[in-house]
């Protein structure tokens, strides 16, 4: 039997962030639909550890049965060595024998995948005329997001912050010259945020980086960095004011310290959350409804979303030709 290896450049190549924004609202349909099944992943964090160990199983019926597995290690400390914090393998399985198929690098998936989803939400809950993006966190997760934000907004200008002045400096250098808007780095978040449509945080943070005080009327946040209960990115002020939309219900209830910890603070009650962004994608629930309101989108990222990645990177690969086939 052989299988595909699709290697960081690879699944890059196989799978661009243009068609992979519409490959994530048909999966998150798909889970809408409860067409594609997951369990809350399991997260192994050894005391002793500098990282931990995340483990994401799924299964999508249609239209072509196929399990999934995903195994990641998150390092925070990655980025200061020049590498990303999330490294790991995708593992593809024949629904109808077990059979694996393919292993794809995860670092490539989950950057793709998650500026992707984040697209998606942001197409459907930033206001129309939403063009000035805030990014705090200038890593590969906010260049992934610069690339896909811009897919789904006109950008009339992008404003960067990182706790390390240095990395966003570099972010804007990186970019400068290859889009046709401003890309800015700014000094202070707060700078960053203030008077911005859409701020998108991708930070390592334990603690909050958004504050209420600086968030305009209207303004669109996805939160995407903070992925256990003790961690947040946003304050519990911002989490109160704004109508909250979520990736997975079950798993925020159980995994997300922005919403857990503005909850436990007293700040939300338990209804706070207003849909997932499946739900509105199918349109059994309302989005925006004014141009005022402040909008967030809590994402944890979804095995769903991992399993439908990977198994169109594996399509391609096979049609093209493309990856390394082993003997296994």
């Amino acid at each position: 039997m052989k299988i595909h290896m699709l290697g960081h450049d690879e699944v890059k190549q196989l799978l661009p962030i243009s068609e992979c924004i519409p490959l994530m609202a048909e999966a998150l349909i798909s889970f809408a639909k409860g067409k594609s099944k997951q369990p809350v992943r399991t997260i192994f964090r050894p005391p002793e550890a500098l990282g931990l160990m995340g483990l994401m199983p799924s299964f999508r019926s249609e239209p072509r049965p196929v399990f999934g597995l995903k195994a990641v290690c998150v390092f925070p400390g990655n980025p200061a060595k020049g590498k990303d914090a999330h490294q790991g393998a995708v593992l593809l399985f024949s629904a109808e024998t077990g059979e694996l198929l393919a292993i794809e690098n995860a670092s490539a998936i989950t950057a793709i995948r998650t500026a992707a989803v984040s697209a998606v939400a942001t197409d459907l809950l930033a206001r129309k005329d939403a063009g000035v993006l805030a990014i705090i966190g200038a890593g590969i997760q906010g260049r992934a997001h610069l690339e896909a934000i811009r897919q789904v907004r006109k950008l009339t200008g992008v404003r960067v912050a990182d706790k390390i002045m240095e990395r966003a400096e570099y972010f804007e250098e990186g970019t400068r010259s290859r889009y046709s808007f401003p890309v800015a780095a700014m000094k202070t978040i707060e700078s960053a945020v203030r008077e911005a449509d859409m701020v998108i945080t991708v930070t390592n943070s334990s603690e909050p980086v958004i504050r209420r005080e600086w968030i305009a009327e209207g303004t669109y946040i996805n939160a995407v960095g903070a992925c256990t209960p003790a961690a947040r990115e946003i304050d519990s002020r911002t989490v109160a004011a704004s109508k909250l939309f979520v990736d997975n219900k079950e798993s925020i209830l159980q995994e997300s310290g922005d919403y857990l910890l503005a909850l436990k603070e007293g700040a939300i009650g338990p209804d706070h959350i207003q849909g997932e962004i499946g739900e509105l994608l199918i349109g059994t629930k309302p989005g925006r409804t004014t141009d005022q309101e402040i909008i967030l989108f809590k994402s944890l990222g979804l095995a769903v979303e991992d399993l439908a990645a990977a198994e169109y990177a594996y399509r391609k690969a096979r049609e093209t030709d493309g990856g390394t086939q082993v003997e296994f």
